[in-house]
């Protein structure tokens, strides 16, 4: 295989014996310990192996910290014994409550070492939320550090705590645990957000981790002499992917630290510094660094990206390939995938791919049947990377992992992913978001990520999302949440590029400037810890101005009612943030009721301003008077100094 890898995500014709048992068995001699009859297939046994061929080369990199693949063995070895000590018995799955840190692959490897799964816990989990994961997952222990045992108070007899427990380790056995690991075993457990607002833990066998290993180490070419990252919260199934494709092949896996990971200019420096020639980043950062200058040549010859979808194309400048990846974590991490070259992205987004290997596509309708090309259904995936379920949860494992009627294999499912998409002309995948993303504004039904995409063809938007939310009235409104790359961006011209390519439906009534999209520990967009709307984060065509006379005083409380907004300037456009034909009949009663004028429908267009809007009300008003006898005048005088609270 080429330097420059192989690229052929279909789903290979040639048997892939992701599984072999006439694999060469590892030999367990001199340091590695004495363990004759020991058979250790799967992702741990290719790890050994790489021990035995190559003990100091550098498995792991974290700064100046270095742990050579001798190292990793005998550790994992030593952790192994002591968890089997204090009552890990095969079949387990023990919890990994670490910090982001080489620690993390040496307790992952031991707990396979005992014959048990292990499931990752994101330190930044709330303890309610922990214990729950804990109790829900029936774990036997949890390997954690002093530092994070205030969290696991509920669950600290669970804990087998490293530093403390240091001098204990070390004292155990270097030698490699005896130890059979079958293909249906589980390998590990992970958590993922629930629709019901519960989480539902994701059971992966070993047999389809060593599925995604083994495609992605034939399909990048990868090769001891690579240099791979490790950027993902370890409770994100990404983490798997940068990690153990890397170290079966004998690769060396960097740690980025937590500021440079999530700051494009820092993070394209560290790759640089460090010489990485294959990165996972998630997209919404990959989408900033594919912005950034990039010296010519560079290490770097894959940035595999994935977790949320992709909007840009990559310029034709960048020295490396921009991968983009999709796959449910009920998929092992990665499902689809395709190298993207750089287009005219113009009406359409990057798509997700072709099956990778030994992996089925079907995008089915409401009957489970298959759609035509060019047809949008849901997205329903099928082969070896398929998770054995939801952990202890055989009823939704049997709602979402549904008989798979296009195989003649017994037995055979189909994961319905909940994910809409289309098969292109030439065969790959194009992703239009969640089945449930839908939503419905005007009567119409709108795809977000639409909008998002159209967005991110305007020169001076650098990231953006789209979120429809209720507004005074209950009726759905669209909110653009965006990073603008020059402070000169106005509402005007946002919406005068979007009518270009959208109808005035999908066009967002506002829009809400952003230092940086909050982005979640998955790689995902964090829509929860989105801003709410305010007059500071509320992009404008002008600065704001607050009402200066009792009339703006009391149409501005009437838009922003009719609106659900806290604030409005008088000179914003009301149709900008919001109105539509509703709310222009709802104002003109309102405005009728305020101050006894008939203020006529079209006015709101000509005058889309509180200030305007005040001008005309002001106008009718004064021709109104002239038009009283002093008495009428008087009344009217008396009943509006009231209704103002003067």
């Amino acid at each position: 295989m080429s330097r420059e890898g192989s690229f052929q995500p279909d789903n290979g014709s040639a048997a892939n014996p992701f599984w072999s048992t006439d694999r060469a068995q590892p030999v367990y001699a001199g340091a590695m310990g004495d363990n004759t009859g020991a058979r250790m297939l799967g992702v741990p046994g290719l790890v050994h192996e790489r021990a035995v061929l190559s003990p100091d080369a550098v498995a792991l990199c974290a700064g100046s910290n270095r742990v050579t693949y001798r190292d990793l063995e005998l550790r994992s070895n030593q952790l192994a014994h002591y968890l089997r000590s204090v009552g890990v018995t095969p079949g387990s799955i023990v919890g990994i409550f670490l910090e982001r840190s080489v620690g993390f692959p040496v307790a992952a490897l031991a707990i396979w070492k005992t014959g048990s799964a292990y499931l990752p816990l994101d330190i930044n989990t709330p303890g309610d939320r922990l214990s729950m994961m804990l109790k829900g997952a029936r774990v036997s222990a949890v390997v954690t550090q002093a530092s994070m045992l205030a969290s696991l108070a509920a669950d600290r007899q669970l804990s087998v705590v490293l530093d403390n427990s240091a001098s204990e380790i070390s004292r155990c056995s270097t030698g490699s645990v005896p130890l059979d690991v079958i293909p249906e075993q589980l390998s590990y457990v992970i958590y993922t957000s629930g629709s019901t607002g519960t989480p539902k833990a994701v059971a992966i066998g070993h047999a389809s981790l060593l599925n995604l290993v083994e495609w992605h180490n034939r399909t990048f070419g990868v090769t001891p002499q690579d240099v791979a990252t490790q950027l993902a919260s370890v409770g994100f199934d990404a983490a798997v992917w940068e990690i153990w494709p890397h170290l079966v092949a004998g690769a060396s896996v960097h740690l980025v630290d937590d500021a440079t990971r999530i700051d494009p200019e820092k993070l394209r420096d560290w790759l640089i510094r460090e010489q990485a020639t294959i990165s996972f980043v998630p997209t919404p950062l990959a989408e900033r660094m594919m912005k950034l200058p990039w010296p010519k040549p560079t290490a770097l010859r894959f940035l595999l990206t994935g977790a949320d979808t992709l909007h840009s194309y990559p310029p034709a400048t960048l020295p490396f390939k921009v991968v983009n990846n999709y796959g449910p974590t009920e998929c092992t991490v990665v499902a689809t995938s395709t190298i993207v070259s750089p287009q005219d992205s113009a009406g359409s987004l990057p798509p997700i791919g072709r099956p990778i290997d030994n992996t089925e596509i079907r995008i089915l309708d409401d009957n489970m049947k298959e759609v035509p090309t060019g047809q949008l259904a849901e997205i329903c995936i099928g082969g070896a990377g398929l998770a054995q379920g939801y952990l202890n949860d055989p009823k939704l494992t049997a709602e979402r992992f549904i008989w798979n009627q296009f195989s003649a294999v017994p037995g055979a499912r189909l994961y319905r992913t909940g994910d809409l998409g289309c098969r292109l002309p030439d065969g790959q995948i194009a992703f239009h978001g969640r089945v449930d993303d839908q939503v419905k504004v005007r009567g119409y039904r709108v795809e977000l990520n639409e909008i998002v995409g159209a967005l991110s063809r305007h020169p001076g938007v650098r990231e953006s999302v789209v979120v429809a939310s209720e507004d005074g009235q209950g009726e759905k409104r669209l909110i653009a949440y965006l990073v603008p790359q020059a402070a000169s961006l106005t509402v005007s011209e946002l919406r005068d590029f979007l009518a270009r390519e959208l109808p005035n439906y999908m066009i967002p009534s506002t829009f809400v400037s952003l230092d940086a999209i909050p982005i979640g520990a998955t790689g995902k967009v964090n829509r929860s810890a989105l801003p709410a709307l305010s007059e500071e984060n509320m992009l404008r065509d002008e600065t704001f101005v607050g009402a200066r006379t009792p009339t703006e005083q009391r149409i501005a409380a009437i838009i922003t009612s009719l609106l659900g907004l806290g604030s409005m300037g008088v000179n914003d456009n009301f149709f900008y943030f919001g109105g539509n034909s509703l709310f222009g009949t709802q104002v003109i009663e309102r405005l009728r009721e305020t101050f006894d004028v008939e203020v006529p429908l079209l006015s709101l267009f000509d005058y889309p301003t509180i200030a305007g809007l005040a001008t005309e009300v002001e106008r009718l008003l004064a021709a109104k008077v002239s038009a009283m006898s002093e008495e009428e005048a008087q009344r009217l005088l008396a009943l509006n100094t009231e209704q103002a609270g003067l």
